[in-house]
C-alpha cells in the first residue's frame, strides 16, 4: 500500500500536534464561555439583559480582535528569533510588543469613552438594551491593557515552540470567568455589571499567570542577554518595522470584519427569518475555525522557528504536515454538515421558518471548509513567516474582486448571494495566498523574512 509522503514521520506529526492540539482544546472552551454568560443572564428574567450583554460583549470583542495583530505579529517574530537561537532577539520582541500592547490598552481607556454611546447606538435596539450595552463597555474596557498583555504573552509563548502555556491561559481565564459569573450574578446579583466585572477580573488574573509562565523562560536566558536591553528596545527602526508589520495585519483583519458584518447588515435587510438563519450558519462556521486554528497556529510556530534557523527542508515539512492535517479535518467537517447538518440546525433553532431557510443555504456550509482551509493555513504561513503585506495584498484582492462583486452579481438569490460572496472571500484568499506562497518558495524567498534585519540588531556586537 502506497502511504502519501506527507504522512510518513511520526515524530514530525507529533510535533504537529504538540503545537495543534493544547490550542484546539483552550478554543472549546471560549464557546462554553458564552452558554455560561447566555445561562446566568437568561435566568434575571427580563431580554433587555441578555440584549445589553450581547451588544457590549460584542463592541469589546470586536475591538479586542481588531487588534489581535498583538498575538499574530509577536508569535511570527519569535518563533523566527527562537529559530534563529537568538536570545536577544526573543527578549526584545517580548519587550516591545508588551509595551505596545499597553500604549493601545491606555490608549483605549482614554479614546473610546467620548464614542461608547455612538457606538452602542450602532448596534441598535432598545433603550433598555442600549443603557445596559453602555453599563457593560464602561466596566470591561478596564480590562483592555490585560487583554491586550495577554494576547502578546500567548503569541510569544507559542512563538517559543510552548502550546501548553497558551492552553492553560486561555481555560483558566474562561474558567474564573465562569465561576465568577455565576457568584456575581446569581450570588451578589450585580446583574450586566457581574458579567462584565467577571471578564475584567478573569483578564488580569490571566495576566498575572501568564507573566509567571514567561518568566519560566526568561530564567534560562544568560545575564548578558539583559545587557545593554533598553537601549536595544528604543531603536526606531526596529519599533517601525514592528508597527509596519502590525499595520498590515490590522488593515487584513479589518476588511476580514467587514465581509462579515456586511452579511449581517445585508441579510438583516432581508428580513427577520435571514438574519436568524444566517446567525445559525456563522455559528457553523466558528465551529470550522476552532477545528482549524489549531493547525493555523501550529504551522505558525514551525514556519517561523524554520526561516529562523535557515531550514528549507523544515519549512516544507512544517507547510505540508499542517495542511494534510488541517484538509482531512475540513473533510470531516463537510461530512458532518452533509449528513447531520439539518439535525443540528433543528437543535439551534424550533422556529420553521428559520429552520427551512438554514436547509435552503447549508450547501454553502458543506463546501465551506473545503474552500476555507486554504487560507486559514496560509495565513498562519506567512503569520510565521512575517510577510503581512502580502496578507494584507491577499485579502484586499479577495474582498474587492470577489466578496463584493460575487455579492453584486448575485444579489437575485436573496441570501445565498451572501453566502456565495462569502465562498469567493475564502477561495480567493487561498488562490492568492497559495500563488505568493509557490513564488517565494520556488525562488528561495520565503526562507528569508523582512524582518532579519531585526534580529540581527538584537544580537549583540
Amino acid at each position: 500500500m502506497l502511504i502519501p509522503p506527507w504522512l510518513k514521520g511520526g515524530r514530525r506529526h507529533s510535533a504537529v500536534f504538540a503545537l495543534a492540539l493544547p490550542m484546539v482544546l483552550s478554543n472549546i472552551t471560549t464557546p462554553l464561555l458564552g452558554l455560561v454568560d447566555t445561562w446566568v443572564i437568561g435566568h434575571l428574567g427580563q431580554a433587555w439583559f441578555l440584549g445589553g450583554v450581547s451588544v457590549g460583549a460584542t463592541l469589546i470583542n470586536l475591538i479586542f480582535w481588531l487588534l489581535g495583530f498583538l498575538r499574530m505579529s509577536t508569535t511570527g517574530l519569535t518563533a523566527q528569533a527562537q529559530g534563529a537561537g537568538s536570545p536577544h532577539s526573543q527578549l526584545d520582541t517580548l519587550a516591545r510588543a508588551l509595551g505596545l500592547a499597553v500604549g493601545l490598552g491606555l490608549a483605549l481607556l482614554l479614546l473610546l469613552q467620548p464614542f461608547l454611546p455612538s457606538l452602542i447606538a450602532l448596534g441598535g435596539g432598545s433603550a433598555e438594551v442600549q443603557g445596559y450595552a453602555g453599563e457593560y463597555v464602561s466596566v470591561r474596557i478596564w480590562s483592555a491593557p490585560a487583554a491586550l498583555c495577554n494576547l502578546v504573552i500567548m503569541g510569544w509563548l507559542l512563538g517559543m515552540q510552548d502550546a501548553r502555556s497558551p492552553m492553560l491561559l486561555l481555560i483558566l481565564t474562561n474558567l474564573v470567568n465562569m465561576a465568577l459569573d455565576t457568584w456575581f450574578v446569581l450570588g451578589l446579583g450585580w446583574q450586566v455589571k457581574g458579567v462584565a466585572a467577571a471578564s475584567l477580573l478573569a483578564d488580569y488574573s490571566a495576566l498575572g499567570v501568564g507573566f509567571w509562565l514567561v518568566s519560566r523562560h526568561l530564567r534560562r536566558l544568560s545575564p548578558e542577554v539583559w545587557q545593554g536591553a533598553w537601549q536595544r528596545w528604543r531603536q526606531w527602526p526596529a519599533l517601525l518595522r514592528l508597527l509596519s508589520l502590525n499595520r498590515d495585519i490590522f488593515i487584513r483583519s479589518l476588511c476580514l470584519q467587514l465581509c462579515f458584518a456586511f452579511m449581517t447588515l445585508q441579510g438583516a435587510r432581508l428580513g427577520d427569518v435571514a438574519v436568524a438563519a444566517n446567525a445559525v450558519l456563522l455559528n457553523f462556521l466558528m465551529l470550522i475555525s476552532y477545528g482549524l486554528d489549531g493547525f493555523a497556529y501550529a504551522v505558525e510556530a514551525m514556519v517561523g522557528r524554520a526561516i529562523g534557523r535557515r531550514d528549507r527542508q523544515g519549512l516544507r515539512e512544517a507547510i505540508v504536515l499542517n495542511l494534510g492535517w488541517a484538509l482531512l479535518i475540513a473533510i470531516g467537517f463537510s461530512l458532518l454538515f452533509a449528513t447531520g447538518g439539518s439535525r443540528l440546525i433543528a437543535h439551534i433553532t424550533d422556529i420553521p421558518a428559520v429552520i427551512a431557510e438554514a436547509n435552503r443555504q447549508l450547501p454553502w456550509l458543506i463546501v465551506m471548509p473545503l474552500l476555507a482551509v486554504w487560507c486559514f493555513l496560509l495565513d498562519g504561513v506567512f503569520i510565521g513567516a512575517t510577510r503581512a503585506r502580502e496578507m494584507r495584498n491577499s485579502m484586499l484582492v479577495a474582498v474587492l474582486c470577489g466578496f463584493f462583486p460575487i455579492w453584486w452579481l448575485c444579489q437575485g438569490w436573496g441570501v445565498a448571494a451572501l453566502w456565495a460572496a462569502m465562498g469567493a472571500l475564502m477561495a480567493g484568499r487561498g488562490l492568492t495566498l497559495g500563488w505568493l506562497c509557490w513564488q517565494l518558495e520556488r525562488d528561495g524567498r520565503l526562507l528569508h523574512s523582512p524582518h532579519d534585519l531585526e534580529q540581527a540588531e538584537g544580537e549583540p556586537s
